[in-house]
């Protein structure tokens, strides 16, 4: 399967960039920011406003499916301090919070995890920041399938 750009905010972008290279991280999560780095250099790159509504973005909570087994998912997407399983917070850092920034409504994408490659989908995203922000300020934004 071959690997579509995905689409994050700058400030996430910048925020996460630092992460890799200036945050604290444990060994393993050190080696997991390998794989987030390469998902941040295939990125494209746009303002808050500019973020189509239906992109998971950081603090974004998204339901996803698992292709292969048909298990259901929903995570909200989090940086690796607030990550709590019990409260569905995935890190960006945690393989499928990885692969899961900067998809949307209806993409498919394949990430390696400790139990094996998962074919995940987006089936929804229940809540991501930016549209929340700009619906409390009137604007409205559709989602545009590219």
């Amino acid at each position: 399967m071959k690997k579509r750009k995905i689409i994050i905010t700058a400030p996430d972008h910048e925020r996460l960039s630092h992460l890799i290279t200036e945050g604290n991280l444990s060994d393993r999560e050190r080696a997991e920011a390998h794989a987030l780095e390469r998902e941040l250099k295939r990125a494209r790159i746009v303002a808050p406003d500019a973020v189509p509504p239906d992109v998971i973005t950081m603090n974004s909570r998204a339901e996803l499916l698992d292709l292969d087994t048909g298990e259901g998912m929903e995570f909200t997407i989090v940086l690796p301090d607030e990550a709590d399983i019990t409260e569905n917070k995935i890190s960006v850092l945690a393989p499928i919070g990885t692969g899961m920034l900067g998809y949307r409504l209806g993409d498919v994408f394949e990430q390696p995890t400790p139990h094996g490659v998962r074919r995940l989908k987006v089936l929804h995203v229940h809540f991501q920041p930016e549209a929340a922000l700009a619906s409390t300020s009137g604007e409205t934004r559709e989602p545009a399938f590219a």
